[in-house]
């Protein structure tokens, strides 16, 4: 999998240029915040994320992520464990497939760290940061030209683990 995510890393990189070449006239950025909730090993964590964005075209973009822990669960592998995401942050390219003027679906690529804290010292699986490559879809409505809704999901695979997180997050955004 991280082979297959490399790989389309570097043919997005590749096949990006020639975008470049019929780029919309400017480039189009935008803000969001979002409540994401994350699953990890029987563990659900909620945090608030900032999302900030470039589209360079209509078909491909970049965005970089930061997200603040804000609600905590108990995962009981091996015992009780309180555990809790501290913050994370990642980079991501971002594809575009506009279905309507209002609609756009989206593809994304990334990498990132995520830092989980617990207090029990056997679910070491849970502490300290974690690199990852993660991936994920959604879409994004707007009401007009610079307000919308985006919901998305996104699965990061922490290196140099077995964990992985799926993410759902939903959120409002404004176009600058």
């Amino acid at each position: 999998m991280k082979t297959l995510i490399a790989a389309t890393l570097v043919a997005g990189s590749v096949l990006a240029a020639p975008m470049f070449v019929q780029a919309q006239t400017s480039t189009e950025v935008y803000g969001s915040i979002n409540y994401g909730q994350t699953r990890t090993k029987g563990a659900d964590t909620g945090a608030i994320q900032g999302r900030v964005g470039a589209k360079f075209t209509p078909n491909f973009g970049v965005e970089g992520e930061l997200a603040g822990g804000v609600d905590g669960d108990t995962t009981y592998a091996p015992g009780a464990a309180k555990v809790k995401m501290q913050h994370q942050a990642a980079a991501y390219a971002v594809g575009y497939l506009p279905v309507t003027p209002n609609l756009d679906l989206l593809a994304r690529v990334g990498y990132g760290t995520t830092k989980f804290d617990t207090k029990n010292p056997a679910a070491t699986d849970f502490d300290g940061s974690r690199e990852s490559w993660n991936y994920g879809v959604g879409a994004e409505y707007k009401f007009d030209g610079k307000n919308g809704i985006r919901a998305d999901w996104t699965k990061s695979e922490y290196t140099k683990s077995d964990l992985s997180s799926n993410t759902v997050s939903v959120g409002y955004v404004r176009h600058f």
